[in-house]
């Protein structure tokens, strides 16, 4: 039996965990159901409040004491390292409090950082790389979560228009008669071609590779490649680390 359990904290949007949850799967090296690696995921999406709402200050409500309360709830059943698939959940104001939090309570569980992870992936599997666009909900766009991870690593970051960001990706993560959190299994064609729209319009100023900086931006556009740019999903990046940081013997090669 292996003692160290990965712990996923999902629910934001519920698919996102499973997306995160199914990329350890397979990324593992693993031949039988025992030499899987043991996973644990809450998804208590009704539990933690919109990190939009609090990050755009119409809400006081900090998701942050929420998330911290599931990842102590993750520890209790063996977890020592934690992801959670939301880049929202990442801007500081959020994150920083978990940490504080987890400390507070005296938890010896640690904790990925989604946007790091994705960094690093991108360094080590694209070294060639130095232009990268990102997609993203209007709250990561707008505090420019990936914009600063990205420039203090010294890449060039892209970010789509105002227009484009607000109008066609985050309503195709967002619009409640064909958005990602609306119909995530299956994405509504709409939301589809909106993401490749996004993805296009990135392509036409000159990236080398587009960040779907939201967890659920995946789920409309699955292939790692689209018109010869690289694709980077954040979740797949905080999979490989979750394992790297657990059973790194078992994580498959890219």
């Amino acid at each position: 039996m292996k003692d160290k359990v990965i712990g996923v904290i999902g629910g934001m949007g519920p698919y996102a965990g499973l997306e995160l949850v199914r990329h350890i799967f397979d990324q593992t090296i693993a031949a039988s159901d025992q030499e899987h690696l043991p996973v644990v995921l809450f998804s208590m999406g009704d539990r933690v409040p919109d990190r939009s709402t609090f990050l755009f200050g119409k809400t006081s409500e900090n998701p942050a004491y929420a998330i911290a309360e599931q990842i102590r709830m993750a520890e209790s059943v063996g977890a020592v390292v934690v992801g959670i698939p939301c880049n929202t959940a990442h801007a500081p104001s959020i994150f920083n409090v978990i940490l504080e939090e987890l400390a507070r309570t005296g938890s010896r569980v640690r904790v990925l950082h989604l946007i790091e992870e994705t960094v690093r992936f991108l360094r080590e599997h694209y070294p060639d790389v130095k232009r990268v666009g990102v997609l993203s909900t209007l709250a990561t766009y707008r505090l420019g979560l990936y914009r600063k991870a990205l420039e203090a690593a010294g890449y060039e970051a892209v970010i789509a228009d105002e227009s484009v960001q607000e109008t066609i990706v985050n309503r195709a993560i967002f619009d409640p008669s064909y958005g990602i959190k609306a119909q995530s299994h299956p994405v509504s064609k709409i939301a589809r071609q909106s993401v490749l729209t996004g993805i296009e319009h990135l392509r036409q100023k000159g990236v080398e590779a587009v960040v779907l900086g939201c967890t659920e931006l995946p789920l409309a556009v699955p292939e790692p490649e689209v018109d010869g740019i690289p694709i980077i999903d954040p979740s797949l990046a905080l999979a490989r680390a979750l394992i790297r940081e657990t059973y790194p013997e078992q994580l498959k090669p890219l």
